[in-house]
């Protein structure tokens, strides 16, 4: 079957191909299968639709998982990576006919490989991929890892972790081996993550799995699920390291682990949140080894830097940066930071809560219970003669008034925003109440940035821009898409067969001249803003991430995803 199952049900009237368009977007932009992207965006109504379809097109047996009763000996037959990878499950053996379920057409060939192994004739039937991928986790043991650490439970009460080290102390993972299986499963979870890079651990109850995932380069990808019955113990365990009440369940903690790997120590924030099926929990990795403290490093066009530079020389004034949840403002504000870091300079943070410790630098954690917000935070600042000031976000009104104020006399103040692009965030400050003039007067410089994926090197080719989905939503001109070249991965071991392997900045500066400022004072809107400092120079984020794509560094569906 060489056509794609898009075309396929375009073609066959079962959806229009402005619906395949629009399934695709999303699945470029949230990930998983076609046809979950088909479902999210309502062109198709129920997965198993997709899986009748193709069961009529290939003659081939429809069938539901859900009251079927697994023989584990069955299972068994088809190891546990090829059925987790493919999507198959072995269902049923009579005589010598294995009939086996899988969920996409294409993976009809790898049965022949099922056939080698179990010495069967293959009798396959499409089911529906969720109902496969819950049979997998029902019926397998996850990982012969997990599998190991299971054995190893069996006559432990697995209630009994307490067995716990001095808060003071951070913990060496490395030497856990001598420790309880599931304080050793916990520790195997974040020592992948930390050898992998990756930023967040996801572990989540469900009906009948319990399911890991890990964040790597802004993308959760999925690994092994955890059979179910150890949630409460992989549950307790992570929140007696982090210092929470484990006999809480009914509302959410925030906590933190101080972990121990070879010389680096590593800070880890949990969060854990009540779910209908238990409490999913997610682990923030602070890794200080990677964090990128050179602004020259970070890929910023060379006159943009040049404007980051002459504000963080200026004696006084404010820098912003903005962009959404996961773009970098932080990495980028902590190299400022590290840029300014001397001995005869006063440096104070408030930082909700501190990511990085950085020594020379006083920083403090805002702890609303207790009163400490923001803008009580910079009200102490003022008090303590301060040369630059670091503020985590500007939220509300008397935080932006206070960091304005002390901008305007003799401050150097850096903070953050959430705002879309630079221009609208001159807008936000007015909208919270800023006088536009004290706001043109204090801010000298707008950093919005974003960070998109890079093609993996080792799988680098280059491909036809104009069968490119996502090419129309670049809006280029025809003489432009005949002048692009444009590559991608393929998906290869080094990538995860992902493509894609680590992230760059895509960054549009926004320095404040003196027809900005007079734009400012008259309330112009976000677009002659931009209109403006684009005649000066200033290039937006669409230019950025068109700059990157023109040298292979990204792909279509990256900068179109970052900057639509």
């Amino acid at each position: 079957m060489s056509k794609k199952i898009g075309e396929i049900l375009v073609e066959n009237s079962v959806i229009t191909k402005e619906q395949l368009l629009e399934g695709l977007k999303h699945q470029t932009f949230n990930g998983g299968m076609l046809g979950e992207a088909l479902i999210s965006t309502g062109a198709i109504a129920d997965e198993n639709v997709i899986s009748q379809f193709l069961a009529k097109q290939l003659n081939m047996g429809k069938l539901s998982l859900k009251d079927l009763v697994f023989d584990n000996e069955v299972v068994g037959l088809i190891p546990f990576d090829m059925a987790q990878k493919y999507e198959m499950i072995a269902i049923n053996k009579t005589n010598r006919v294995l009939t086996v379920a899988i969920s996409d057409a294409k993976n009809i060939f790898m049965l022949d490989a099922v056939k080698f192994l179990t010495g069967c004739a293959i009798k396959p039937v499409l089911a529906s991929s969720r109902e496969i991928v819950d049979a997998i986790n029902a019926n397998y043991e996850a990982s012969h890892e997990v599998d190991n650490i299971i054995e190893d439970l069996k006559g432990e009460n697995i209630e009994v972790l307490a067995d716990e080290h001095d808060k003071d102390e951070p913990e060496d993972i490395a030497s856990a081996v001598a420790e309880a299986p599931v304080v050793k499963l916990v520790n195997h979870l974040i020592l992948e993550a930390v050898r992998r890079r990756v930023s967040d651990i996801h572990i989540e109850s469900y009906q009948r799995i319990l399911r890991v995932r890990y964040r790597l380069d802004g993308v959760l990808i999925e690994t092994s699920p955890l059979p179910f019955r150890l949630r409460s113990a992989v549950t307790s365990r992570i929140k007696i390291m982090a210092d929470l009440d484990i006999s809480e369940k009914r509302l959410p903690q925030d906590g933190r682990i101080k972990i121990k790997m070879g010389f680096k120590t590593i800070d880890i924030r949990v969060s854990t949140t009540p779910t209908i099926f238990g409490e999913k929990i997610v682990m923030r990795i602070l890794d200080a080894s990677n964090l990128m403290l050179d602004l020259a490093n970070f890929g910023i066009p060379e006159r943009g830097l040049m404007n980051i530079q002459q504000t963080l020389a200026a004696p006084y004034g404010m820098l912003l940066v903005t962009g959404p949840t996961g773009s970098g403002k932080t990495t980028t504000l902590y190299s400022a930071l590290s840029a300014l870091n001397k001995p005869d300079i006063n440096i104070m943070t408030a930082e909700d809560p501190v990511e990085y410790n950085i020594e020379g630098i006083n920083q403090i954690n805002i702890n609303h219970d207790i009163g400490l917000t923001f803008s009580a935070a910079l009200r102490s600042f003022l008090r303590q003669d301060p040369d630059v000031i670091m503020v985590g976000e500007i939220r509300d009104l008397d935080t932006a008034e206070i960091a304005v104020k002390a901008a305007l006399t003799g401050h150097l103040v850096l903070s953050t925003l959430h705002t879309n692009d630079a221009p609208s965030t001159l807008t936000r400050l007015t909208d919270m109440g800023v006088d536009p003039f004290l706001s043109a007067s204090a801010v000298r410089c707008i950093v919005a940035q974003r960070l998109i994926r890079k093609i993996c090197s080792d799988c680098k080719e280059q491909v036809d821009p104009s069968k490119q989905e996502m090419l129309p939503f670049l809006h280029l001109t025809k003489s432009e898409i005949d002048n692009l070249t444009v590559y991608q991965g393929k998906g290869c071991s080094s990538c995860n067969n992902t493509g894609y392997k680590g992230r760059c900045g895509l960054y549009e500066i926004l320095p404040i001249t003196s027809a900005i400022q007079d734009l400012i004072i008259n309330k112009a809107p976000p677009f002659t803003i931009q209109s403006k400092a684009v005649e000066e120079g200033m290039l937006t984020l669409r230019m950025a991430g068109l700059q990157k794509l023109k040298t292979g560094i990204t792909t279509i569906n990256e900068v179109v995803g970052a900057t639509s």
